[in-house]
């Protein structure tokens, strides 16, 4: 089988087909985009759920002067109510579920909230309006109900508040982003294979003499089919490549310099490193579809 004498037929194809070519690596890139966003936001679930899983805790809110709630009638938690809390989260039934508790204070909850809110803002509260807490880290955080049902309904207690249950709607926003980017490159990969069969039919028929002559020369039907494959496989290169490079640009640009800063909450964020190990899986599966697509499309004309 004369290599050189297959590249140049399947160049040529190329160049006779050239808007078909640029179909192809146009669906081809977009799918394959839509594909490597899915792969990347999946990963981005699966990092914050082992990271946040692991350091999620669950804060016993204690009542405040500000507290509004039926167990804070009294007032500020006093502190004997305190000293029963935290005897019941060191007693034997609770003890073995956690792996470190600490004692928040209102000077350390008003340090907090200056953090998050600014000083001029937590000077319209003042210190003596913070709830002291306890954070609860618990080896394994599933049974963070076992936590809240109790002390949820001591005396001195406003609220638990459990922080696992505050970031599940966020996965699950993301995991619902995750099926749609999949439903989309579903569809668009769909589209890539037909357009690829398409184009390869097309350049077969416009070949359909030369093929003719090959078949009286005695060449054999891979000598024949190799050209019109590698003219798919060619394209959908071209697209998975662009496609790699979106899928980098997107992370490097959209993830590292602009959500790492303004979206804090939701590191640790999917790195360069991450998108670099998803464009070779791109590439094979754009470069594995187009030549399914075109040999079985050349293998169905030939029998015709």
């Amino acid at each position: 089988m004369n290599f050189g004498l297959i590249l140049k037929e399947a160049l040529g194809g190329l160049r006779r087909n050239l808007s078909m070519v640029i179909s192809v690596i146009l669906v081809t890139f977009v799918s394959l985009t839509f594909v490597g966003a899915a792969i990347l936001m999946q990963t981005q679930i699966s990092t914050m759920k082992a990271f946040w899983g692991e350091r999620a805790e669950v804060t016993v809110y204690l009542c405040s002067p500000l507290s509004t709630t039926d167990g804070c009638s009294a007032g500020a938690a006093s502190q004997d109510q305190i000293d029963a809390v935290k005897a019941q989260l060191e007693g034997d039934a609770l003890k073995p579920l956690i792996s470190e508790l600490r004692f928040e204070t209102k000077e350390e909850a008003f340090k907090d909230f200056v953090d998050q809110f600014g000083q001029e803002q937590a000077d319209v509260y003042g210190v003596d309006a913070m709830s002291e807490s306890f954070r609860v880290t618990l080896k394994d955080p599933s049974k963070s109900d076992v936590i809240t049902e109790a002390v949820g309904g001591m005396s001195g207690v406003d609220e638990v508040n459990d922080q696992r249950k505050l970031l599940d709607p966020l996965f699950s926003a993301l995991t619902v982003a995750t099926y749609i980017a999949v439903g989309i490159a579903v569809l668009m990969l769909i589209a890539a294979v037909l357009l690829i069969a398409t184009t390869i039919r097309l350049s077969a028929y416009a070949r359909r003499k030369e093929i003719g002559i090959m078949r009286l020369v005695g060449a054999s039907n891979r000598a024949i089919q190799t050209p019109f494959v590698l003219e798919g496989v060619f394209s959908a290169f071209i697209g998975s490549v662009l496609a790699g490079i979106a899928v980098l640009a997107g992370v490097k640009f959209g993830v590292e310099g602009y959500l790492a800063e303004r979206v804090p909450f939701m590191r640790p964020l999917v790195d360069m490193q991450d998108a670099i190990f998803v464009v070779p899986v791109l590439i094979g599966i754009g470069v594995l579809l187009a030549a399914l697509s075109a040999g079985f499309a050349i293998r169905r004309w030939l029998r015709t």
